[in-house]
């Protein structure tokens, strides 16, 4: 079973978000992690949450604790204090949940 997240993001720096995802994927790849869909959105028709949304993807992993070990990872860390801390707004997890690989 794979462990996914459905997650929204307010990009409010788009190149600066671009840096983000180029210098997280070889530290989410050790950890057997992958986007599965990405979408940039332009209308947003219902939220349950009061922040903006123009992002939307997925990201599994193998297991909850290979995702759990990702995001705690100080390389990981690092890159997301030098480019994600900047470029996004607001983060709205929508879901997570297991699913068949």
């Amino acid at each position: 079973m794979l462990y996914e997240i459905l997650v929204g993001l307010n990009v409010v720096d788009d190149i600066r978000y671009n840096d983000y995802r180029d210098a997280m994927k070889s530290i989410l790849s050790d950890y057997e992690g992958r986007f599965g869909y990405d979408f940039i959105v332009s209308d947003v028709l219902a939220s349950e949450g009061h922040t903006d949304i123009n992002r939307v993807f997925t990201i599994n992993f193998p297991s909850k604790n290979k995702m759990e070990d990702f995001f705690s990872d100080p390389k990981y860390l690092e890159v997301k204090e030098t480019y994600f801390v900047k470029s996004v707004g607001s983060v709205t997890i929508i879901s997570s949940y297991e699913k068949e690989a």
